[in-house]
């Protein structure tokens, strides 16, 4: 077969997985493109420095105004967001993944193995090269709780954490049936995310913008690897869920 017999073939295969998927695989389209759309607009503003008032606000809003040293809420609560914060550390997140990746492995499904793996160290590597990019110094408005040493912009924890936990959440979700249980891993995934953002902000070592962009890039990038991984098991590159088979298979 040719190359050009090969592009038509991709072409082809493509096409009918978009047909059987088309409501789902727009949706996935719009929140891309409104993801970056978003994105965007924040980056605009960090770099004009403006809002800087505001979230100086809302990061004080978690502080005792009479000691800012000290984080509102019980004697345990500061511990509990550090437990929290930490399941968006770089060493869970490889920890958490490298398990599933093996598991997959063993599991003799080895191509998504290494498309998970490209799509959490092509998620790592996005989120330093975008910190490098702006350089935003972190929060000097409270103490930080926690010690930090990379830029601020945008919030590694919470980008890492919607590009593991989403990716992996929609991967399970693939394989359990019955709509309940979809939406259950899926509600799972976005609150484990939406904790580990917000714990920044708690700590003091993010403004909420960080925060938010984090996860509007995270969210961007888990959708971009979801869409080619689905793409690449329409082509029979990559191993199809349980239950299913590849397009013109």
């Amino acid at each position: 077969m040719n190359r050009s017999s090969r592009l038509l073939e991709h072409g082809r295969v493509w096409l009918d997985w978009l047909k059987t998927r088309e409501p789902l695989v727009l949706l996935a389209v719009l929140a891309i493109v409104a993801g970056l759309w978003v994105f965007v607009e924040i980056a605009d503003e960090v770099l004009e420095g403006e809002r800087v008032t505001l979230e100086t606000r809302l990061i004080r809003a978690f502080r005792d105004p009479d000691n800012l040293h000290r984080p509102i809420g019980p004697v345990w609560m500061e511990e509990t967001v550090r437990d929290i914060t930490a399941l968006g550390g770089v060493a869970v997140l490889l920890l958490t993944s490298g398990a599933v990746c093996g598991f997959l492995w063993l599991a003799r499904k080895r191509r998504m193995a290494l498309a998970v793996s490209a799509a959490v160290l092509g998620g790592m590597l996005a989120s330093t090269l975008l910190k490098q990019t702006f350089e935003r110094p972190r929060p000097d408005v409270v103490p930080p709780l926690v010690t930090v040493h990379s830029p601020s912009f945008p919030s590694g924890h919470s980008l890492m954490s919607a590009v593991v936990y989403l990716t992996l959440g929609a991967l399970v979700a693939t394989v359990v049936e019955g709509r309940r249980l979809k939406a259950y891993v899926t509600a799972v995934a976005m609150l484990l995310t939406l904790l580990i953002g917000l714990s920044r902000v708690y700590l003091g070592v993010h403004w909420p913008s960080d925060v938010l962009a984090g996860w509007t890039a995270g969210l961007v990038w888990a959708l971009l690897c979801w869409l080619l991984i689905r793409l690449l098991q329409a082509e029979g590159q990559v191993e199809a869920e349980a239950g299913r088979t590849p397009a013109g298979g």
